[in-house]
């Protein structure tokens, strides 16, 4: 049995992470049987969400873990892709990990209506003194890495305007396929998926939470994901 460690749920979405997300999405697309637990992100292995543990091997970073069940379980996703596709695959995966995330960050934790959300579904549990407290230590602290990666210097209609042009990017590349390598799902759904659900599904500001809906046919996939993998 894998277990998958993991934040949990909120926001109305299997997990609040999208590599969280991402790791128990692919698990869901190649049958594997697994378990999840809740965890603590500073007690983590490499301080990050999420790790499994697999017959005692422990396993951290969402791209690790997804290489590791490859190697040792076959890869049941992606085995008859072309050179290309896996070519295309990486580059969309690089795109929404690596600029995506980036935005969604910003718009959950900088921008106000998306900090008010984050405030209730991630911390509203809490005791009222830690409820009142641990907020705003926590965005501090997210704001100030958005700000060294360089997203959280621009803007904010400069960093919407980025989340639109990658969202856009994404439409054009699905097209009218189901899915973004064409007719059968592969591991980077488990990825696209992930970051499109927290722009269909999480509560955002206006602006950000209109971007997903110029595109209908991202639309039809986020609910032809939800669908299919989470009944």
């Amino acid at each position: 049995m894998i277990t998958l460690y993991q934040f949990a749920p909120a926001y109305g979405l299997p997990n609040p992470s999208p590599f969280c997300f991402k790791v128990e999405n692919y698990l869901r697309m190649t049958g594997e049987a697994f378990e999840t637990k809740i965890a603590n992100s500073q007690k983590a292995p490499k301080g990050k969400l999420p790790f499994i543990k697999d017959d005692g091997v422990v396993i951290a970073d969402s791209a690790h873990i997804i290489e590791h069940l490859k190697k040792t379980r076959g890869d049941k996703l992606d085995a008859g892709l072309s050179p290309r596709d896996r070519a295309l695959g990486h580059t969309i995966r690089r795109m929404v990990e690596e600029g995506l995330y980036f935005c969604l960050v910003y718009a959950r934790w900088v921008d106000d209506v998306g900090f008010a959300a984050a405030r209730r579904d991630l911390f509203g549990g809490m005791p009222a003194l830690a409820r009142a407290i641990v907020p705003g230590i926590a965005r501090r602290i997210v704001t100030k890495q958005v700000r060294a990666q360089g997203t959280g210097r621009h803007a904010p209609e400069d960093v919407l305007a980025m989340c639109a042009d990658d969202v856009a990017a994404l439409a054009e590349l699905l097209g009218d396929k189901p899915y973004f390598l064409g007719d059968a799902a592969t591991s980077v759904d488990a990825t696209t998926y992930a970051f499109l659900a927290g722009l269909r599904w999480a509560p955002l500001g206006p602006a950000f939470a209109a971007i997903l809906p110029k595109h209908p046919n991202l639309v039809a996939y986020c609910e032809r994901m939800k669908a299919r993998y989470y009944p």
